[in-house]
């Protein structure tokens, strides 16, 4: 069963009074009944973005008495302040009690890729309303898992919504400054070699801290046709023929969708050679898009002249390109653009708006 069904999220003013064995209760009555099993030997499994099964052992003293489970559950960094506003308070999550395991889930209360402590007491409900509790079992830590397949999924639905129509492109490019040039010219034999990808976007992006890939951009002005002359990134590009990068020989897959408190809103794809570690890595965790048909990068055979490619991206969504092999100096030209370095449009580790509807889906943030 789920435990959300049974469970209620107090605040200060609304929690349970409850009471240990001889303690005082609210009402000035002393419990002098016998004391509520531990939890022991806690166990959490089946761990998602926003859920995760908890079960432990108990000693079979009273068992039949527990009629509720207090669940104090923080995050890691929190885990050594204010645990309680008051000691006669719990801070966070009450159930009925139901047979283990069972699951915890909330979105309200549980984000992705963050560290939590938990700690459980068992509770027999008085007829005055008050609880008697057991002690406090041991804390016991875990983190939450990454975005599933099928939260992506969501993601990608609400970014079909808003992408826009198709508009060609012919290069993919990459803005740095000369020196990351230079370096990879002169130390790494010519080429541009992937890196982790930063923990830019949302929050649970099962790329992020993980992917090893290189940026690029393919976005072009509207009047023009051309990639923008203005960049956050650096003054010096590197550009390339877009089949040197995205032919049928490469999968492509969504990786996420967000903003940044801004109208803007961004979409990650990545382009992984098949067969390639990128492109393992992603049929484990991204959904896999038709090159030929999708609402943002494809790639077409030309039916008729010389039975070459051609390409469009999304006009409505700025692409953000993650190309998981390491590319060569030598398939394109540098050169420096003419406009300026806008560094306020920088998404390097951009944290995405958790309020934003548009490009937000119902789990933890």
């Amino acid at each position: 069963m789920l435990l959300c069904a049974n469970m209620s999220k107090e605040r200060e003013d609304s929690s349970p009074r409850w009471k240990s064995r001889g303690s005082k209760s609210q009402d000035g009555s002393i419990s002098e009944m016998e004391e509520l099993p531990v939890p022991q030997n806690i166990k959490i499994s089946n761990i998602t973005c926003d859920s995760f099964k908890i079960c432990w052992d108990m000693e079979a003293r009273s068992k039949e008495r527990i009629t509720h489970y207090f669940i104090d559950l923080n995050k890691k960094e929190n885990k050594n302040s204010n645990k309680f506003k008051h000691k006669d308070v719990p801070t966070k999550l009450v159930a009925k009690a139901v047979p283990l395991p069972m699951t915890v889930r909330g979105h309200w209360f549980l984000s992705p890729r963050t560290e939590y402590t938990v700690a459980v007491q068992t509770a027999s409900k008085q007829a005055d309303g008050d609880y008697a509790v057991s002690e406090w079992s041991e804390i016991i830590e875990f983190c939450t898992a990454d975005y599933s397949t099928v939260h992506l999924n969501q993601l990608l639905e609400k970014a079909e919504v808003i992408a826009g129509r198709m508009l060609p492109f012919s290069v993919f490019y990459r803005n740095q400054n000369k020196e990351y040039f230079d370096h990879a010219r002169e130390v790494q034999e010519n080429r541009m070699l992937p890196s982790i990808k930063d923990n830019s976007g949302s929050h649970g992006s099962p790329i992020s801290g993980k992917l090893e890939g290189i940026f690029f951009s393919c976005n072009t002005e509207f009047n023009t046709g051309k990639p923008p002359q203005d960049s956050p990134y650096g003054r010096h590009r590197f550009e390339v023929q877009a089949d040197a990068l995205f032919n049928p020989d490469t999968n492509l897959y969504f990786g996420d969708f967000y903003c940044m408190y801004t109208a803007y809103h961004y979409v990650i794809l990545v382009l992984a050679p098949k067969g390639s570690r990128g492109d393992e890595f992603c049929k484990q965790r991204l959904p896999l898009l038709d090159i030929t048909n999708n609402r943002f990068l494809t790639c077409k055979q030309v039916e008729e002249g010389d039975g070459g490619l051609v390409f469009h991206h999304a006009q409505d969504v700025i692409l953000e390109v993650i190309y998981t092999e390491p590319v060569d100096l030598s398939l394109g030209t540098v050169a420096e653009i003419s406009g300026h370095q806008l560094m306020s449009l920088s998404t390097v580790n951009a944290k995405k708006d958790p309020s934003c509807k548009t490009c937000n889906i119902s789990v933890g943030r």
